[in-house]
């Protein structure tokens, strides 16, 4: 059983981790109340909590951040503007269209619009790509922290785990952060090694990721939701905001609301 903890509380649901919950930056407050953030992404600020999980990973204005395949731009809307002025902020794009040959990084037409839009909140955004045969995501011990929000499922299903971590490994300062938020499995369903359904469970990921050089150091209920059973026809993406079945049991799948996820923090170990 999950129990659910107050923000400003302990965050504990690892044996033998703890990590306290700072208060938010006034410039992260700031820059997540932007007019120049869309409205369909600040409608999903109550399922994200970007306030509360930007600070358990550590994200100042002054960090160098990594963010891995920023997907539609959620976290770019916020980090692009916090970072700006003392902080440097990369987003790592990678392949489109299920290229496998990782001959295709692009940002997508969407994803340019939004840039295009607001230049003055993105002039300074910086781009590499990752894939797992493209892991150089840029100097060596260079990045405080490297970020991924619900990817490493979709390591696992292609079978690129251990390369991208790797990489991701390669580019952190030694003792650099790596913040990971995926959908959480049930723990008394085996883990699928494809993780084909979008669900991962939280003792298999720390297993993974701590096998790549890593120790976990945190771990937060920020994100919980125990109306999710992690049981849906489509997986994940089931739920909202995809809502893979349309109208089907459409008022179901709103009142469950986006999946359950964990939240886990991770220092880099060693040189």
């Amino acid at each position: 059983m999950r129990i659910l903890v107050p923000f400003l509380g302990a965050l504990c649901v690892t044996a033998g981790v703890s990590a306290a919950q700072a208060a938010p930056d006034p410039a992260l407050l700031r820059a997540i109340a932007s007019p120049d953030r869309t409205p369909n992404m600040v409608a999903r600020d109550p399922a994200r909590h970007p306030a509360e999980e930007l600070s358990f990973f550590g994200v100042t204005p002054s960090s160098s951040v990594i963010e891995i395949w920023p997907g539609g731009g959620y976290w770019t809307q916020i980090l692009a503007p916090l970072l700006h002025d003392h902080g440097r902020y990369t987003i790592a794009m990678g392949p489109q269209d299920g290229d496998r040959t990782e001959r295709h990084f692009a940002l997508s037409p969407d994803f340019q619009a939004m840039l295009a839009a607001h230049p003055a909140d993105y002039d300074r955004l910086h781009t590499t790509r990752l894939g797992a045969h493209d892991t150089d995501l840029g100097p060596p011990d260079s990045a405080d922290i490297v970020l991924t929000f619900r990817n490493l499922h979709n390591w696992m299903e292609a079978g690129d785990t251990a390369a991208i971590l790797a990489g991701i490994r390669a580019v952190l300062k030694p003792g650099g952060i790596l913040g990971v938020e995926d959908h959480r499995a049930n723990t008394k369903t085996p883990q699928d090694p494809k993780a084909e359904n979008g669900y991962v469970r939280q003792d298999y990921a720390i297993a993974l990721i701590e096998k790549a050089g890593f120790k976990l150091v945190g771990s937060s209920e920020i994100d919980a939701n125990p109306r999710d059973d992690a049981d849906h026809p489509k997986g994940v993406w089931t739920l909202p905001p995809t809502y893979a079945l349309g109208a089907t049991d459409h008022a179901k799948y709103e009142a469950i609301g986006e999946a359950d996820n964990f939240v886990l923090k991770f220092r880099k170990i060693g040189t």
